[in-house]
């Protein structure tokens, strides 16, 4: 121990500190000038990136235009359920029945025709045709049931405006 103590006092000891303490300034210089190197390097880098802007800015706008989209999202996904609300109550479902309704007309020029929504409510029209005359009649239909009587005609295209996708 007292061979340790005896060295620590020597001017060897001394020298040896004072260039370890050298060493480390000089390797702390480097390294500083080193770090000032790549941050103006990561810099010029950022700022070519963003197109002469920054980057940061850059992302900071993008960022709040997510946002923007986001709630535009929002107002669009409301305004989607309101229209599949009401296009319930839209007319979408139709069947159509020509036929002969007369022997002495030459073609098929009547028609009977259904319109429904989504429940099945709506209405059958039967457009007659005659040589002397033509005549549409309407008739109510709930749930997918006549409040009139219906024509064989009628019931055909009611079936098949019921069963159209």
């Amino acid at each position: 121990m007292e061979n340790i103590l005896d060295f620590l006092r020597t001017d060897t000891y001394i020298y040896i500190l004072t260039g370890v303490v050298l060493l480390l300034l000089i390797l702390y210089i480097a390294n500083f000038i080193k770090l000032r190197k790549l941050r103006k390097s990561y810099k010029e880098f950022m700022i070519k990136l963003g197109n002469g802007q920054s980057i940061d800015e850059t992302l900071q706008k993008h960022i709040e235009s997510v946002y923007e989209t986001r709630e535009n999202l929002k107002e669009m996904n409301k305004y989607c359920e309101v229209i599949d609300k009401n296009m319930k109550k839209c007319l979408q479902k139709v069947g159509l029945v020509r036929y002969n309704a007369f022997q002495d007309t030459g073609s098929d020029l009547s028609f009977a025709l259904a319109i429904l929504d989504s429940t099945n409510d709506g209405v059958v029209l039967n457009g007659i045709f005659s040589r002397e005359m033509s005549n549409i009649y309407a008739k109510s239909i709930q749930g997918g049931k006549a409040q009139n009587t219906l024509s064989e005609e009628e019931k055909e295209a009611l079936e098949i405006a019921i069963n159209s996708k």
